[in-house]
């Protein structure tokens, strides 16, 4: 007796229904997975494209237990203008100073020296960050 068989022998008549499946799945994936990268990519470039000014805190000193004196750096387009917030805490984490700097000065470049005033005795200053005015 020969033993009939059940369907057609496997890779002998095409693929079968679940390769067709999962070769669907694939090319859905990465479509997908092409669509996220570039939709990461163009808010990365959107965000770093939308920092009219940037700066940073070069030194900081705790000139007493009310103040804070900071040397702030910005970079900036010559007719840009805007405000930079600075930030002072305590040793235990507590927000003991904030004051924002006015930045309307005509040059690409901006060194300044600001005092924060402190309710108690700074251990840090920090720049939070700056945004470019309206008009600016």
């Amino acid at each position: 007796m020969t033993a009939v068989r059940d369907g057609l022998p496997d890779g002998r008549y095409g693929r079968s229904a679940d390769q067709r499946a999962d070769r669907k799945l694939k090319i859905i994936g990465a479509v997908l997975g092409t669509a996220l990268l570039g939709v990461v990519a163009w808010s990365g470039v959107s965000y770093i494209a939308g920092q009219d000014l940037s700066g940073r805190v070069i030194t900081w000193d705790a000139v007493s237990d009310h103040a804070v004196k900071v040397h702030l750096e910005i970079v900036k387009g010559t007719d840009d203008k805007g405000v930079c917030t600075l930030r002072s805490q305590a040793d235990d984490g507590s927000e003991v100073g904030r004051k924002d700097v006015t930045v309307d000065q005509r040059t690409e470049q901006v060194d300044t020296e600001v005092t924060v005033r402190t309710t108690k005795r700074a251990t840090n200053a920090v720049l939070v960050g700056c945004t470019a005015s309206a008009g600016g």
